[in-house]
C-alpha cells in the first residue's frame, strides 16, 4: 500500500477546512488564546535579551506612590515580595539559587475599590512582565463547568506574545478569593470551592501546564493536524509555573468577626473593657494562618500564600488625594473625554472635594469616584460637544446640581469664561505657595478684580496674575523673614495699586507692626 504525505491527507484537508470554517472571529466558537510556535521553531533569542531586574524595595514603592493612595504598608509588603522573587529567579538562571528557596507568593486583604488591583498592574508594568488577573469565582474543579485554572497560565503566553520565556516569569493575579472558601458545616459537591483550592496549589509551587487545554477544542483540533503532518510524533509543549509569582487577594467581609472572636479570648475581664476599640485596618492586620482556616480556606491553600497584608479602606480625604495627586486620576480620564470634543475642563479644589464626598458615601472605594463623576458630568457630555463652549471648570456648585450649572453655561457665555479665569487665578496662588511657600489668599472680590483687569487689557489670566504679583515674591520673603508672617490676605485694593500696597506692607514690617495690611 502507498503512503501520502499528510498534506494530501483527506482527513488533513477536511480538518483545515473544517478549522477555517468554525473558527474564524465571530464564528459560534470561542477559540483560546493562539498557541505560540513550538521551541524547535523559534528564533533562539540573543544571550543579551534575557529578563532583567534592577530595582530595589524602595523605587517600587515610589513609583507605586506615583499611582495609589494611601496603602503604604501592602506598597512595602509587595516591593519586597517582589524584589526577593526576581532575585531569586536571576539567581536560578546563573545556577547560583539556594535550594530551598520558597517562593513568596502574596496574599492581600481589603474592601472594594482600595487599590489592590491597580497595585499588582502598576508592579507588573514598572517589572516588565506579562500579568493576568482573573476572577476566582469564574473557576470550576473540573474546567469542563466554568473555566480551569491552567488557563491562567496559558494565558500568560498570550499576554508575552507568545515568548514561553518571558511568560514563565510573569504574574498570577487571582481576585476574590474568598469566594472560594468552604462554608462551615455545608452539604454537597464544592466544585467551585475546595476543589480549586487544591487545583491552584500545584501551580503555586511547580508543575508543568501544557501549552493546549484538553478541554479547548480548537487546541484539540490543532493537535489532530500536528499528530498527522508529523506523522504521529507530536512533541508535548509547556510551560513550568516555578518562576511564576501568584498575588491572590479577596475583601473577607466577615473575617474580621474571627479575628476579634480570637482578640477577645486573649482579652478577658477589666482590661478588656478598657481597651479602646480597634480600628478595621489594624484588626485585618492581626489576621493569622488560623484565622483563615477558620473562615474556609483549604491550611495547605493558606500555607502557599505566606506574605500577607491588609489594605486600608479609603476615606473622604483619600479619595480627593486620588483624584488631585494620583497619575492615574480619574481627572485625567475626564480631561481627554472632553479634549476630544475641544473642550477644556478644569477641576476646582472644592469640587473635587464635593466629589470624593460623594463617593465616599457610596462605601466602594475608588471605584464610588467613577459613579459620582458620571452622574455629575454626563450631562455635560452629552449637551456641550457642539454648543460652543470652549472650556468650563467642575465646581462644587456643579458637582451638586449639575443640571442647573449647565443651563447658566449654556445660556451665559460670559459667564463661563469668568469661571474659568477665576479658577486659573487660585491655581496661579496654590502655585505661588508651593513655590515660594508664601500664601496669597485671594478674597472672591480680588478673584473678580483681577478677571475685570484680565478682560480690559486682553491679556490671558496667567500672564495677568504675572503682571499683577510681579514684585510680591520678593517684598513678602522681606516681610516673612522681618516679621515670620507667611500668609497674606489679598482683596481688590490690593489687586487694583498692588506697588503701593506691597510698599507700605513692607514699611509697617520694618516698623514692626503687628499686621502688614491695612
Amino acid at each position: 500500500m502507498s503512503s501520502s504525505s499528510p498534506e494530501n491527507d483527506p482527513l488533513h484537508a477536511r480538518l483545515q477546512e473544517f478549522l477555517k470554517r468554525n473558527l474564524e472571529t465571530g464564528s459560534g466558537f470561542v477559540p483560546q488564546t493562539e498557541q505560540p510556535a513550538s521551541d524547535e521553531n523559534r528564533p533562539a533569542k540573543p544571550p543579551g535579551d534575557r529578563f532583567e531586574f534592577k530595582f530595589t524595595p524602595r523605587q517600587i514603592k515610589e513609583h507605586l506612590d506615583r499611582f495609589v493612595i494611601k496603602q503604604d504598608e501592602a506598597k512595602k509588603v509587595l516591593a519586597v515580595a517582589i524584589c526577593d522573587h526576581y532575585h531569586h529567579v536571576q539567581a536560578l538562571e546563573r545556577g547560583t539559587a539556594t535550594p530551598h528557596y520558597t517562593k513568596q507568593n502574596v496574599l492581600i486583604i481589603g474592601p472594594t475599590g482600595v487599590g489592590k488591583t491597580y497595585l499588582v498592574k502598576c508592579l507588573a508594568e514598572l517589572v516588565g512582565v506579562p500579568m493576568v488577573k482573573a476572577d476566582a469565582t469564574k473557576f470550576t474543579e473540573t474546567g469542563y463547568v466554568g473555566g480551569d485554572v491552567e488557563d491562567l497560565v496559558r494565558d500568560l503566553i498570550h499576554q508575552a506574545e507568545g515568548d514561553k520565556e518571558l511568560a514563565q516569569y510573569g504574574i498570577i493575579y487571582l481576585d476574590e478569593v474568598d469566594k472560594l472558601a468552604s462554608a462551615t458545616g455545608g452539604t454537597g459537591r464544592d466544585v467551585s470551592g475546595r476543589g480549586v483550592q487544591t487545583n491552584l496549589l500545584k501551580l503555586m509551587e511547580e508543575t508543568e501546564v501544557p501549552l493546549r487545554s484538553q478541554t479547548d477544542i480548537q487546541s484539540q483540533l490543532q493537535a489532530a493536524m500536528e499528530f498527522q503532518r508529523r506523522g504521529g510524533k507530536v512533541k508535548k509543549e509547556t510551560i513550568n509555573t516555578r518562576n511564576i509569582l501568584f498575588i491572590v487577594s479577596g475583601a473577607f467581609d466577615k473575617l474580621p468577626e474571627i479575628v476579634k472572636r480570637r482578640l477577645s479570648k486573649s482579652e478577658i475581664g477589666f482590661a478588656a473593657a478598657q481597651k479602646p476599640e480597634r480600628k478595621p485596618e489594624d484588626i485585618l492586620a492581626a489576621v493569622t494562618t488560623r484565622d483563615l482556616v477558620d473562615y474556609g480556606l483549604e491550611p495547605e491553600f493558606v500555607g502557599r500564600l505566606p506574605v500577607r497584608v491588609a489594605c486600608s479602606a479609603l476615606e473622604v480625604d483619600d479619595l480627593f488625594a486620588i483624584l488631585k495627586q494620583s497619575e492615574g486620576s480619574l481627572v485625567r480620564q475626564y480631561d481627554e473625554a472632553f479634549r476630544a470634543y475641544g473642550i477644556e475642563v478644569m477641576f476646582a479644589d472644592d469640587g473635587m472635594k464635593a466629589l470624593a464626598r460623594l463617593a465616599a458615601e457610596e462605601q466602594t472605594g475608588a471605584r464610588g469616584l467613577l459613579t459620582v463623576g458620571e452622574l455629575a458630568l454626563r450631562p455635560f457630555k452629552f449637551d456641550l460637544p457642539g454648543s460652543g463652549v470652549r472650556r468650563f471648570v467642575v465646581h462644587e456648585k456643579l458637582v451638586l446640581g449639575p443640571e442647573a450649572e449647565l443651563k447658566r453655561i449654556l445660556a451665559d457665555g460670559a459667564y463661563e469664561e469668568r469661571l474659568v479665569m477665576g479658577e486659573i487665578a487660585r491655581q496661579f496662588a496654590l502655585r505661588f505657595e508651593e513655590k515660594h511657600h508664601l500664601r496669597l489668599d485671594l478674597t472672591p472680590d480680588a478673584i473678580e478684580a483681577l478677571i475685570d483687569g484680565a478682560l480690559r487689557t486682553k491679556r490671558n489670566m496667567r500672564d495677568h496674575c504675572e503682571i499683577v504679583f510681579k514684585d510680591f515674591e520678593f517684598g513678602l520673603k522681606l516681610i516673612s523673614k522681618n516679621s515670620g508672617q507667611t500668609s497674606f490676605t489679598i482683596d481688590r485694593g490690593v489687586v487694583e495699586a498692588p506697588d503701593q500696597a506691597i510698599s507700605r506692607w513692607v514699611v509697617n514690617s520694618y516698623q514692626g507692626q503687628g499686621t502688614t495690611q491695612g
